[in-house]
């Protein structure tokens, strides 16, 4: 009998009825895997237990380690399905259905890409006739952590394309998806991982910002905040503090903007009740950067004498804010309502003056609430409203800032939050490529951009186990005051920096949006163009066609007589105009001119620019150029600054 009870009980320990296992949170039915390369699939199951991942008659053993965490890889398989993929651990079975093996492409980025197919021009004749079982995609939900999450909080649902579901894809991730999947002929799925608003730097894993020896300082805050949250807010307050004093321009002047006694009746009035952009005054219609807000109550002694707070509402990006002079609080965040704490001490009886220093980094900018919540509340319940109407004064703009520090923790602003929730837990799934449609947060500091860009590339093929993973970049398309002559840009400058980017890496790839953005809104419609023209960046990075894959750019600036000939990499043609606008040329300081552009197969003769102190060409800088030079397969010029040999 205890020979037989000692066998039953080794059978039991082998197969246990209480085994268990899972596939990953980012797998379900309906998914695509990869084609045509082996394929990491992941779950759960019981701790150090044995598991079996089958596909299309293959099974792979794996176990589990001690934490119940497993990972097996298929051999690569050929495009076609559907196959149930299963997993099992002794009596345990999970098992998926409707999968598919194709291509697989992460999109990501911010608002641009994050902007609905339903939103996009022409989209219900589009949503209407989708319907398409190989194309298929999948949200992750928008989700900012301190630290890397190992796998997704809940399962996210594959579905395929249709009238019913092809309203809240990424509209650009969409488009890209149906020409590959046209031209490719097999299953395309898409993985969409963005959040509008957001910077570079909340997608890059925190090794990738250690790398670069510039964010230690906001990175140490972070883990600071997480163990202490208080004491870190405080301790930020004090940098963002310092970093004013060193780079707001006449910091040291301005500092006397926020006194009580200081005159400011040469500062014009603003009605604040939304961004100041639409506030009527022309030179806020498109201005980023810093503005500094003035007010003032008149309170009794008795109040004066109270424990009281100011609120604000929400200021748009952030703030600073001073009663009397002295710094009350500091904020980051476009839409958080601000409420602080006024010090004992700081309120007077009699006139009392609040100032908001307003930093805008893009978008709508200031206080932008509802005049009726700004108020000095007290202890005793009461409250006086700040008046709707401020004095302002442009303090400067968002060149004149250089990498101002954002906190660390904001979702949107902060350091390695995105890449921590969004990113982290579905690497290392097996993809064909990446397309990325974001800097516009970035804007105010296009030289760090620079470095940031091709970091963040490395940093998420590390992650995904695939150092040649091809990268598709949307430049970033025209927006903002048009110019009537040359002038200094930050987007031209980001853009650049794009431009640069691509070029010095072959696996990646460039779609221009120069000619189908909106000077007036940040979010043009016309999806469908800039994702087709990452379906033929694609094409030729990820597929290695022989296609012309984005718009032409110049090979060659050399002088000619009096005048300056550019080489392209493709044929031009120009339309409305026997002549190409937008095209500059500089000195060595970057004082522009424009010039007249002759064209004439490949090459652009920029006439009688020959001069001696001719030390740059430039085509379309500015924020938002209106161009007319195409490729002849209708492709736009792609926008750019390059040096006269």
């Amino acid at each position: 009998m205890r020979v037989l009870l000692t066998a039953i009980a080794a059978i039991s320990a082998a197969s246990p009825a209480w085994a268990q296992v899972a596939f990953d949170n980012i797998f379900s039915d309906h998914a695509v895997l990869q084609r045509d390369t082996p394929v990491k699939v992941w779950g759960t199951s019981t701790a150090n237990a044995p598991v079996t991942v089958e596909l299309a008659g293959v099974s792979v053993p794996v176990t589990a380690d001690s934490k119940g965490q497993w990972t097996a890889t298929l051999p690569a398989t050929k495009a076609g399905g559907p196959y149930t993929l299963k997993a099992s651990s002794g009596s345990a079975v999970a098992a998926l259905n409707d999968v598919v093996m194709g291509d697989v492409w992460l999109c990501s980025g911010q608002s641009n890409m994050e902007f609905q197919t339903k939103y996009a021009t022409n989209a219900y004749n589009e949503i209407q006739n989708s319907a398409n079982p190989d194309i298929r995609f999948v949200t992750v939900d928008r989700d900012a952590q301190a630290n890397p999450l190992d796998t997704l909080p809940k399962r996210l649902e594959w579905r395929a394309v249709g009238p019913e579901t092809t309203g809240d894809t990424s509209a650009v991730c969409y488009y890209m998806a149906k020409e590959l999947q046209k031209t490719q002929n097999v299953p395309i799925g898409m993985i969409h991982s963005s959040w509008g608003g957001t910077t570079i730097q909340s997608w890059m894993s925190e090794p990738a910002l250690r790398d670069l020896k510039t964010y230690d300082q906001g990175l140490e805050t972070l883990k600071a905040y997480s163990r202490d949250p208080q004491t870190a807010k405080t301790e930020w307050q004090a940098i963002m503090l310092d970093w004013w004093q060193a780079n707001e321009p006449d910091a040291k002047v301005k500092a006397t903007w926020a006194t009580r006694d200081f005159d400011d009746r040469g500062w014009d009035t603003i009605t604040a009740n939304g961004f100041w952009e639409s506030a009527g005054k022309p030179e806020l219609t498109f201005f980023d950067g810093v503005i500094w807000y003035r007010t003032s109550v008149t309170l009794t002694a008795a109040q004066a004498i109270q424990a009281a707070t100011v609120e604000l509402g929400p200021v748009d990006d952030g703030d600073t804010t001073f009663v009397n002079g002295n710094v009350v609080g500091a904020t980051e965040s476009w839409n958080a309502p601000r409420t602080y704490a006024i010090p004992a001490g700081t309120l007077k009886a009699g006139k009392n003056v609040i100032t908001v220093r307003a930093y805008d980094s893009g978008g709508g900018g200031g206080l932008w609430g509802k005049p009726n919540d700004r108020r000095i509340a007290f202890a005793d319940g009461s409250n006086i409203t700040l008046p709707a109407q401020w004095k302002y004064k442009v303090s400067a703009p968002l060149s004149a800032l250089k990498n101002s520090p954002t906190t660390p923790w904001l979702a949107t602003s902060g350091l390695t939050n995105l890449y921590n929730g969004m990113i982290a837990p579905i690497a290392p799934y097996t993809l064909k490529g990446a397309a990325w449609y974001q800097g516009e947060s970035n804007v105010s500091q296009p030289a760090e951009y620079a470095r940031l860009l091709p970091a963040m590339i490395a940093d998420w093929r590390r992650a995904f186990d695939a150092p040649d993973l091809p990268f598709l970049v949307v430049q970033l398309a025209n927006f903002g005051p048009v110019a009537k002559a040359p002038t200094q840009s930050a987007w031209a400058e980001l853009r650049e920096a794009q431009r640069q980017t691509v070029n010095a890496d072959p696996k990646t790839g460039l779609a221009v949006a120069i000619d189908v953005g909106d000077r007036v809104d940040i979010h043009p419609t016309q999806k469908n163009v800039v994702g087709q023209r990452l379906a033929l960046a694609a094409r030729k990075v990820a597929y290695g066609e022989a296609v012309v894959s984005g718009g032409p750019q110049p090979v060659k600036v050399a002088r000619s007589g009096a005048d300056i000939a550019i080489t392209f990499d493709a044929p031009l043609q120009t339309y409305s105009s026997a002549q190409a606008i937008g095209f500059e040329v500089c000195d060595a300081a970057k004082a522009c001119r424009f010039a007249t552009a002759d064209v004439s197969g490949m090459t652009v003769t920029l006439k009688a620019s020959n001069t001696s102190d001719a030390k740059f060409v430039r085509y379309a800088w500015a924020d938002a150029p209106y161009v007319n030079l195409y490729s002849d397969q209708d492709l736009s010029a792609i926008p750019f600054e390059e040096a006269i040999p």
